[in-house]
């Protein structure tokens, strides 16, 4: 490298005593004395020729040239820290990401079971929810990640499917047995959103070829399915959900199919996760483990259109 850097150390404290407006405290943070903190940051201004903090009587303060220069060492530091976690995360613990409606509908109990089949099977999951789901492996701290998607990933991923996405209306115990419904009383009936573009509606009414007859105006309009299916379960209305992550509640009841038709959205859920990535003989284990438990569950009986 031609050229020069200041001391990691100085900025090590510099950005320590910037995040709290105080050498002593950032002192008590690096287990250093508090004249090192000083003499660190006097380190870096006699590099830059400029002071980086000002005291306002008890109060420490950054310059402008502090301020300029603390969003990039912020950044530096944070990109550092995942670099070296990738190689030094906790031994046989996996970190995951994954869609927040698949982790309370379905993920959470299966990597329950996982733990306990045997030891080394840790899995530390981060429920995110994600308008479009998405995961960036070399900004993010995970090693594996569940998404929804077409199957186009980076060619530098591994990608394991577990199951397509199948949107059915659901709604309330109360409309069980009730009878096949019709497209007048689906147009009549208060449709709950769990997406603000409406996507999942408008993709089931046009494969069953009502778009023209249900209104997708109005109604209640959510962030997840989750949410949509909740509501739908309070009797608030209908909702759209994904039929594998429905199965457990119709079959106890807290839910029903009122229109017991099921339309593949062209998007299925996958585990993903960096081919170079040290570890991955667990990532395998867990990959084989989950495709297991969808294919073993019962799902209700429906008409099925692909």
């Amino acid at each position: 490298m031609t050229r020069r850097f200041p001391p990691l150390y100085a900025l090590r404290a510099f950005e320590a005593a910037a995040r709290h407006s105080s050498f002593t405290r950032a002192a008590e943070e690096l287990s250093i004395t508090q004249s090192a903190v000083s003499r660190h940051v006097r380190t870096l201004e006699d590099f830059f020729a400029c002071r980086l903090f000002q005291r306002a009587g008890r109060n420490l303060q950054l310059s402008e040239a502090g301020r300029l220069l603390l969003p990039g060492v912020r950044e530096g530091f944070s990109s550092l820290e995942r670099a070296c976690g990738t190689l030094l995360s906790e031994d046989g613990i996996l970190r995951m990401k994954a869609p927040s409606t698949l982790t309370m509908r379905w993920l959470l109990a299966r990597l329950s079971r996982f733990r306990h089949l045997q030891s080394g099977n840790e899995v530390q999951l981060t429920s995110a929810w994600m308008d479009q789901d998405n995961v960036d492996f070399h900004l993010e701290p995970f090693d594996c990640a569940v998404l929804l998607g077409n199957g186009s990933f980076p060619a530098d991923w591994e990608a394991t499917w577990l199951f397509d996405e199948l949107l059915i209306p659901v709604g309330g115990p109360e409309l069980a047995g009730q009878g096949p419904w019709t497209a007048q009383r689906l147009a009549q009936a208060e449709l709950l959103h769990p997406t603000p573009d409406r996507r999942d509606w408008r993709h089931w009414l046009r494969r069953m070829g009502l778009e023209t007859q249900v209104s997708l105006r109005g109604g209640q309009v959510f962030d997840t399915l989750e949410l949509g299916m909740i509501a739908a379960a309070r009797g608030y209305g209908v909702s759209i959900g994904d039929l594998l992550m429905v199965a457990e509640d119709v079959a106890a009841g807290r839910l029903s199919l009122p229109w017991p038709t099921a339309v593949a959205s062209g998007e299925s859920y996958y585990l993903v996760w960096p081919r170079t990535r040290p570890g991955n003989e667990r990532v395998h284990r867990l990959s084989d483990f989950l495709r297991a438990e969808a294919a073993g569950m019962t799902l209700p009986t429906v008409t099925l259109l692909r």
